[in-house]
């Protein structure tokens, strides 16, 4: 059985996650928490959220779920004070809650095109900016940006969620600058093709599933797991001196 690294830094760390009841968040959870960190998540899925943190509760974690819409910023900016106040001023974030609804350009809204940034992007914003003060005050932390290769590899019918995760990478570049000289590191976390219940119920059949293994470079698919080891990598402080860039973790298919 394959063993992966732990990272002492992260034991008894404050950690924030969106989007953490299931697929790559249930993965960042789980990883998270298996490090000794202090996990809190949210998400819209409640019966899900509770059932995972008491899981890991009851495990001897230390997890908290608190069930948010992120859309909802002042929720959400509650969401985060209240994890404060239970695990301390989080030091890694991750922005991992995001949805890539199938949409056809001609018929979007201007009320569509704000509901898919608020989804895909703004809660981005507005977590950093709820979390970077306890960060400047322990003079450290690390933000995770969650991307996507959608838009590297011109997938069809997501343009609108393909623009949203594209502007990640710009927030992950300008929010480093910005909270750098506090000894914040701001990262981009790009999944690929990841096998999650939800794509494989919804786009990932037998003839997609080959398609994707002979795109990319390495011949196996990719897992939430795998995604999350790198989240764990980007929030320990063995990656000091990374900021300002994105990671890949989609077999060897995108290129940047």
């Amino acid at each position: 059985m394959t063993e992966f690294a732990r990272y002492p830094s992260l034991a008894g760390t404050p950690v924030i996650i969106s989007g953490g009841a299931s697929g790559i968040g249930e993965s960042l959870v789980r990883n998270f928490a298996a490090q000794g960190a202090r996990v809190g998540f949210v998400d819209i899925a409640v019966a899900a959220g509770d059932k995972l943190a008491g899981e890991l509760t009851a495990a001897g974690h230390t997890v908290r779920f608190t069930p948010c819409d992120i859309t909802d910023i002042e929720a959400y900016q509650a969401a985060i004070a209240g994890f404060a106040e239970a695990h301390g001023d989080a030091l890694v974030l991750v922005n991992n809650a995001a949805h890539d609804q199938r949409h056809d350009w001609s018929e979007v809204t201007p009320a569509y095109w704000d509901d898919r940034m608020a989804v895909n992007l703004r809660h981005a914003f507005f977590a950093i900016q709820a979390v970077a003060p306890g960060m400047v005050r322990a003079r450290r932390g690390s933000i995770i940006n969650t991307g996507s290769i959608s838009w590297m590899i011109l997938t069809p019918s997501l343009p609108v969620y393909e623009t949203a995760k594209a502007a990640m990478h710009g927030l992950t570049r300008a929010m480093a600058r910005e909270l750098g000289r506090s000894g914040i590191r701001v990262n981009s976390l790009v999944p690929g093709a990841i096998l999650t219940e939800r794509q494989l119920a919804l786009w990932l059949d037998e003839t997609t599933l080959q398609q994707i293994v002979d795109a990319q470079a390495l011949a196996s698919h990719v897992y939430p797991d795998d995604v999350a080891r790198m989240a764990l990598f980007l929030a320990a402080e063995d990656s000091a001196m990374i900021s300002a860039q994105q990671f890949l973790v989609d077999g060897g298919w995108a290129s940047t």
